[in-house]
């Protein structure tokens, strides 16, 4: 059997995280990994969360299973984070899954076993995992631009990509911070997306990851809420891993969302036989603490909203940096993104001069996390992007 086996690649972001941890300098800066670090450098577990694991472990309740939907609590609640106080709390099917990924998954199968024809339309550049998860269950990925222009979004550029789209095929799209490019749509925007999949026949796949990272919970929310109001049928892949900090915890949530009702339930059955045929269930104790927090969110918002103000402050204090020594204006569009990423311009031989001459690691597209930039590290990787795009 082994004699069989595919030779693969090692996955360019672990691989590259590798050079780093070898790389001796002590001057150097990683950039590459999506996770939030704190001006100390680690990602740090919120207190919030801390304070429910406790309350968690002083009950010591069973570690029986629970249902194949998972947590039914966490599942009522987080849809409600995602879709706010309206009716269309009623015409949702929510389950739990194993992180965002795990949701992407599920809800990629969701979409083969219905509809596997369908083509999957993602962004270029989009999230590197996105392609990977949705042609492991069978389907077909095509692209359209995801560029900026005069400060915004090119949306023309989207339409036109999109042009080639037919009824019944799939557009994913980033809720907000969109991953890697930081470049988010306005409500003006999304707007002109949902009358373009109402127009074409698309439906919407929306990646709801990094919800409160850009502007607040309820305001990353607006487009997605947007999209369910006026669309017959919206599937959302939600997250918990940046904005409770529950990244080794796993814990996230498939969403569909569709004016016929009278489906829910065989949705249900049908997302169920999907996660039962791979992990069964979920693991509980993450949706346990995130039930908690949603429980008594205004603790939590305010941790949350110490976490964005970094970032914003991070964006901020680089694009001071850039005004002040002059730098190409190519550079100065990063402090107007939002979220944890931005995509440098820079080929991926400049890249390889950012990590060999400046000890600064980003992944070879150019993309680096802001969130894992400490203050003290500001100024160097400004003057390091300046040299590097000068030459």
């Amino acid at each position: 059997m082994l004699k069989n086996l595919p030779q693969r690649e090692v996955d360019p972001l672990w691989c590259l995280l590798d050079k780093f941890n070898a790389d001796q300098r002590k001057n150097k800066i990683d950039l590459i990994v999506g996770v939030y670090r704190n001006e100390s450098g680690k990602t740090p577990v919120m207190q919030v969360v801390q304070d429910a694991e406790q309350l968690l472990a002083n009950k010591a309740e069973s570690k029986s299973y629970k249902q194949l939907s998972g947590n039914t609590k966490f599942n009522r609640q987080i849809a409600q984070f995602l879709l706010g106080d309206n009716n269309k709390l009623d015409s949702q099917c929510t389950i739990q899954t194993v992180g965002g990924s795990g949701a992407l998954r599920v809800l990629a199968d969701f979409i083969f076993c219905s509809s596997r024809n369908a083509i999957i339309w993602n962004t270029d550049p989009g999230y590197i995992n996105h392609r990977p998860i949705m042609e492991a269950a069978g389907l077909k990925i095509k692209s359209f631009r995801w560029q900026q222009k005069h400060g915004q979004l090119n949306i023309a550029a989207c339409f036109a990509d999109l042009e080639k789209a037919k009824k019944g095929d799939i557009i994913l799209l980033h809720g907000c911070c969109h991953n890697p490019t930081g470049i988010d749509p306005t409500l003006e925007q999304w707007q002109a997306f949902a009358d373009y999949c109402q127009y074409k026949g698309l439906i919407p796949f929306i990646d709801m990851a990094y919800q409160g990272f850009g502007e607040s919970p309820e305001e990353d929310a607006a487009g997605l809420r947007l999209f369910i109001n006026q669309l017959d049928l919206v599937l959302v892949a939600a997250s918990c891993s940046k904005n409770m900090g529950l990244y080794c915890e796993r814990t996230g949530a498939a969403m569909v969302i569709t004016t016929n009702t009278q489906q829910l339930h065989n949705i249900r059955t049908v997302l169920e036989r999907i996660t039962r045929a791979s992990y069964s269930m979920p693991p509980e104790h993450g949706a346990a603490i995130a039930s908690l927090l949603f429980d008594n969110i205004k603790p939590w918002f305010d941790e949350l909203s110490a976490c964005r103000d970094r970032i914003v402050n991070v964006r901020q204090a680089l694009g001071n940096i850039f005004k002040e020594l002059n730098a190409p204006t190519s550079l100065h569009i990063i402090s107007q993104q939002k979220g944890m990423f931005s995509l440098l311009p820079l080929t991926a031989e400049q890249m390889i001069i950012l990590r060999e001459e400046f000890a600064i690691y980003g992944t070879s597209n150019g993309r680096i996390n802001l969130a894992g930039l400490q203050k003290s590290q500001v100024r160097t990787l400004a003057e390091a992007l300046i040299s590097v795009v000068k030459s």
